[in-house]
């Protein structure tokens, strides 16, 4: 998103969707499916949660049978999360994180379709369903299962929060001095999201209310977090091989 200009939050995540959902309800459109966020929350402490928030209520408020799909973070072969890590991690002998011990539950992006499909069949009652896997661990512990995917050895240091939104605020500086040339490696807004916990809450459905079992990480993660090995498609050859000698 770009914070600063038409594309920002409020822009795409709130106005965008109660236009939607408006037209919608105009156009008689029988049903509606709207993916938000865990986390989602007008008064949340990130832009990213009051967007998110906000639009799940103007969508509710012109289509009140909606469902609202709120995803942890979404894995899968082009995923922004463990992707980006292990790429982190081929460049890096140490791996920085803002957060570590914030909780995850990240949820396969064919659940979370299959879980959509179901919902605009009519097959979902209305209501918000918050969507994670079958495992809840730190973003430390995450990281780790990810190293031991890619068979790299990575130190994994936790920062504090505030020197989390400290360098959000340096980063979103040199972007905006140098009119978004230098890399903003983490945003204000990003730390603050880190400092909540991204995991399934009560009171609302599941991806088992909807009939769905949960995809563990661990049995997907290795179909294409693969070509971060430092042997790519090679890895397992040699290291059927190293056996072999033994």
């Amino acid at each position: 998103f770009d914070t600063r200009g038409k594309n920002n939050f409020d822009a795409v995540q709130h106005e965008g969707a109660a236009r939607i959902a408006r037209i919608a309800s105009e156009e008689g459109v029988a049903r509606m499916v709207h993916i938000s966020a865990i986390g989602a929350n007008p008064e949340g402490s990130s832009e990213y949660a009051q967007s998110k928030g906000l639009g799940e209520q103007a969508v509710l408020a012109a289509m009140p049978s909606a469902v609202i799909l709120r995803p942890s973070v979404v894995f899968g072969p082009e995923d922004q999360f463990f992707n980006r890590f292990a790429g982190m991690a081929g460049l890096s002998l140490v791996l920085p994180l803002f957060g570590a011990e914030t909780r995850f539950q990240p949820v396969y992006v064919d659940n979370v379709a299959e879980a959509a499909e179901l919902a605009v069949l009519g097959q979902a009652a209305p209501g918000i369903y918050e969507l994670g896997g079958p495992e809840v661990a730190t973003f430390r512990n995450w990281m780790h299962t990810m190293l031991g995917v890619i068979r790299r050895r990575r130190l994994v240091i936790g920062f504090p929060f505030s020197l989390g939104r400290l360098a959000g605020r340096a980063f979103g500086a040199m972007s905006f001095l140098t009119a978004g040339l230098a890399p903003q490696l983490i945003t204000l807004d990003q730390a603050l999201q880190l400092e909540v916990d991204n995991v399934v809450g009560s009171d609302v459905g599941t991806l088992e209310d909807l009939g769905i079992q949960p995809t563990a990480a661990q049995s997907v993660l290795t179909s294409y977090l693969w070509r971060f090995r430092p042997s790519g498609q090679y890895s397992a050859l040699k290291e059927s091989a190293r056996n072999l000698r033994h």
